[in-house]
């Protein structure tokens, strides 16, 4: 297991809590949207982090820190990421795991053994264009629709994501995705913005007013639906 980031601190990638960010490169997925490009198509070229060094700094923050997210890249590719976060469960922190939900035996694993506390899984698009959103051709949907079912069922806090792209989403998209998470308790909408470190550059933010008219349209089906990183 890879790690090629490490923010000591943040306020903004678990909800409600202090933590630190670890990511991990690799995906499955090619998302044209992709804003740490660099952790999914040059992974060999970019500086790792040792699991030392990490751990070691967790220990430090030990009575600061409330919990950890894990994200990438795709964490779920890993076949070592339990026995990772358990090492990190044994500091006494939380753990927030960002997901593809292309994994949903690892998904399942990890919360039915009480490894992580809170799931973000990415809704890359409608399933009538996933195939645009995540850079691959003919996808088959099955693990993406089991993760979902998966956290609409489960008692796990979670939330669903969508970046959202003006060359990828429409209304129509938005209301077929609403219909599919019906019952969600959480729907983040995120507009699209250029990181420098992009993996197609040349796409571009909904406007303002998309936005809302979309978070109106999901209303329905959705127990909580709202815009984050508005500027």
């Amino acid at each position: 297991m890879q790690i090629h980031g490490f923010n000591k601190t943040t306020l903004l990638d678990y909800p409600k809590h202090l933590a630190a960010t670890i990511f991990l490169g690799g995906c499955n997925f090619r998302c044209p949207f992709c804003h740490n490009a660099s952790l999914v198509t040059r992974v060999a070229t970019q500086p790792v982090i040792s699991t030392d060094e990490v751990f070691s700094t967790l220990k430090k923050r030990k009575g600061i820190l409330e919990g950890v997210c894990i994200t990438g890249g795709e964490p779920t590719i890993y076949p070592e990421l339990p026995s990772f976060i358990q090492d990190i469960k044994a500091l006494g922190l939380k753990v927030k795991l960002d997901t593809n939900g292309s994994n949903p035996s690892m998904l399942k694993l990890l919360v039915n053994s009480n490894l992580v506390d809170y799931v973000a899984m990415d809704i890359k698009n409608s399933m009538e264009h996933y195939d645009l959103s995540i850079g691959v051709k003919n996808y088959n949907m099955d693990n993406i629709k089991e993760s979902v079912t998966y956290l609409l069922s489960s008692s796990i806090d979670y939330e669903f994501r969508t970046t959202v792209v003006y060359e990828h989403h429409t209304m129509e998209d938005f209301i077929s995705i609403g219909q599919w998470i019906h019952g969600a308790r959480a729907y983040y909408l995120q507009p699209y913005k250029d990181s420098g470190d992009i993996l197609s550059p040349g796409l571009s933010s909904p406007s303002k007013e998309s936005l809302y008219e979309f978070t109106e349209a999901l209303a329905p089906y959705v127990s909580s639906v709202s815009i984050r990183g508005l500027d």
